[in-house]
């Protein structure tokens, strides 16, 4: 089956091809961990897993590398003002190796939350300190760097194509437009490689700046770049090309545009074949900000009710390329939605094999028919809004059949196709009830056999008491998840 991925080099919807046939490498711009991830955040990494998940089910073996921005993360894109774990270690009275460890084992924690398929390989900035050196080593050696007072940095000039990727007016901009002016600078663009500790301060995170790079002989304590990390693990565990990268939008003009200039720059390949981007998600209507408190996070939907299987189904029903707006009336929705899609996993409990043969069932919308059709509309550029379209247009005409049509292999069939693609977990939170309960819808169906309706209504709230309804039909009585 053909893979199409909208890819930011050409702009346009393209055939996707791995470098090495049946393999991909990709890489994933990972999170700061300096606090916790807000919605927004986590709406990328609930697109990257479907991405993965979608490739799988076409038979690639998928190596992904997403990294943990430990340290060197700025506040400014201007290479100025101070370190995010360096803020966050300030903020909590803890050092930023603290805060880093803590936040990492939160995201962590987030993800399986989420049914997120963890990386192949989670590497940390902090481990990969002389890999990044080297590839300054690199850059230096072919003369794409120079020292100034408060690091080294890359000459944006001295590579021609810097401004393709996010289609910069680096002639007509003026200094500033883009980024604060550090006069300094040779160039406004021109990003820092290694940032020197500041004269008279000490950091939690700081390594021996090696005598080779520096120019003055001067000894030297500093940290990396955020740009320089991503390149540097992302060559050292896939290779010097790519066959994707993922990130936000608002990481084309500053972030990954530098790293395509270091990365291409030192090896003279292209560093990466696929550029995805997932648009921004609003609160609201309005952008997510601390001053406005709207970066909700896991947490705080857990103490309104929500799961975060609830925030998943809702990230899913916004296209990865159209700007997203969370509320908690969508939230409530998608909730429903999801309760919705268990009930009808909840029916495999309730129905037999030997009712219907698949094979022979015409009018059976489920099985591989579903299952092929799930998988070609993801493959389309990940359309999770037409995915989950799709779901609910199959599940309603299974509901159509009634109990007594319905093939129950081939509903779980395409209930495992829905959680290997989408990760919703629809087996997993659709357990069969208790033999305490069965008994109660069967004392109940025979007391409303039997007219005695003042018994059926005790029964029934028994039942819901378990958190289990009962909905009668011409067929009998169906059990559902009351939430």
């Amino acid at each position: 089956m053909s893979v199409q991925l909208y890819n930011h080099l050409s702009e346009t919807v393209e055939p996707f091809e791995s470098i090495e046939p049946g393999k991909i490498r990709l890489y994933t711009c990972g999170p700061t961990v300096y606090n916790y991830l807000t919605v927004g955040n986590w709406a990328a990494y609930i697109y990257w897993d479907t991405l993965v998940r979608t490739l799988s089910a076409n038979e690639y073996d998928v190596t992904r590398v997403m990294n943990i921005t430990d340290v060197g993360h700025l506040v400014s894109d201007a290479d100025d003002g101070e370190d995010k774990l360096e803020k966050g270690a300030r903020r909590e009275g803890k050092t930023a190796w603290d805060v880093a460890k803590f936040y990492t084992d939160d995201f962590v924690a987030g993800m399986k939350a989420l049914n997120l398929l963890p990386p192949t390989h989670l590497p940390k900035a902090t481990e990969y300190i002389e890999q990044q050196l080297e590839l300054v080593r690199t850059l230096k050696a072919k003369d794409f760097t120079y020292q100034i007072d408060d690091g080294i940095y890359f000459d944006t000039q001295k590579f021609p194509k810097y401004d393709e990727f996010a289609h910069l007016q680096l002639d007509a901009q003026k200094a500033g437009a883009r980024v604060e002016f550090n006069p300094e600078k040779h160039h406004s663009s021109d990003f820092a490689l290694w940032k020197f500790t500041p004269a008279g301060e000490t950091r939690d995170m700081e390594w021996a700046t090696p005598a080779d790079l520096i120019t003055e002989g001067i000894e030297r304590q500093g940290f990396p770049g955020w740009h320089l990390e991503c390149s540097a693990m992302a060559m050292s565990l896939l290779g010097e090309t790519l066959d994707i990268h993922t990130g936000g939008i608002d990481h084309i003009p500053v972030h990954h545009t530098n790293e395509i200039a270091q990365s291409e720059a030192a090896t003279g390949k292209q560093f990466s074949r696929f550029w995805l981007h997932n648009n921004h998600l609003k609160v609201n209507g309005t952008k997510i900000s601390k001053s406005l408190g709207n970066g909700y996070t896991l947490s705080d939907l857990a103490e309104k009710g929500f799961s975060p299987l609830d925030l998943k189904l809702v990230i899913l029903q916004g296209h990865y390329r159209n700007e997203g707006n969370f509320t908690f009336e969508g939230l409530e929705s998608a909730h429903n939605r999801r309760l919705h899609w268990r009930n009808v996993a909840a029916l495999r409990h309730q129905i037999h094999d030997t009712l219907v043969d698949t094979d022979s069932a015409t009018d059976n919308p489920v099985g591989y028919a579903a299952s092929q059709a799930l998988l070609e509309t993801l493959s389309r550029d990940l359309d999770t809004p037409a995915a989950l379209s799709l779901i609910d247009e199959t599940f309603s005409e299974i509901e159509k059949l009634g109990t007594e049509r319905i093939n129950r292999h081939a509903l779980v069939s395409f209930l495992e196709t829905i959680d290997s693609l989408l990760g919703l977990e629809l087996l997993a939170t659709t357990p069969d009830i208790s033999d305490e309960v069965k008994k109660l819808i069967i004392q109940r169906r025979h007391a409303r056999d039997n007219k005695n309706y003042a018994l059926s209504d005790t029964l029934r709230a028994d039942i819901e008491a378990n958190e289990i309804a009962v909905r009668d039909t011409p067929n009998g009585s169906i059990w559902e998840y009351a939430a």
